[in-house]
């Protein structure tokens, strides 16, 4: 089972109430998702590309489709077990407010920009993260 199978039908919202998706296909698709709408539990807009310093990374491990990478890569630290750089442990990571550099396709995905260069607070916050999690909640 995908996280995409695990996150209920839609529609989902901000903590203030505004739609980012109203389905499955429109999260992982042309969805509502900006620095802007991206917010905390709190209603705050964290730091984007081009603020100090940057968190834009969300921890997904899965690619633009809201499935895993593929084949024996684990790219979710463990399951989101693996805290440390120790071993082969990365995290794909998208971009919230999706802008990367020059804009590249990849960088402007929520879900799919680029690998995280291990699983500690130092290497999340190293390429732009702070291991932080975009979550769904189902009524």
């Amino acid at each position: 089972m995908y996280a995409r199978d695990r996150i209920g039908k839609g529609p989902w919202r901000n903590a203030k109430g505004e739609v980012i998706a109203k389905d499955v296909a429109q999260l992982h698709g042309d969805n509502n998702l900006t620095k802007q709408t991206a917010l905390t539990e709190k209603g705050e807009i964290v730091n984007g590309h081009g603020d100090t310093p940057n968190r834009h990374d969300i921890l997904t491990g899965s690619i633009a489709d809201g499935s895993p990478y593929g084949g024996d890569h684990d790219f979710s630290c463990g399951r989101w077990t693996k805290s440390g750089d120790g071993g082969p442990a990365f995290a794909l990571v998208g971009h919230h407010d999706r802008t990367g550099p020059d804009d590249a396709k990849r960088g402007r995905s929520w879900n799919e920009a680029h690998l995280s260069r291990g699983c500690s607070q130092e290497a999340l916050r190293s390429t732009g993260g702070d291991g932080l999690f975009y979550c769904f909640a189902m009524d």
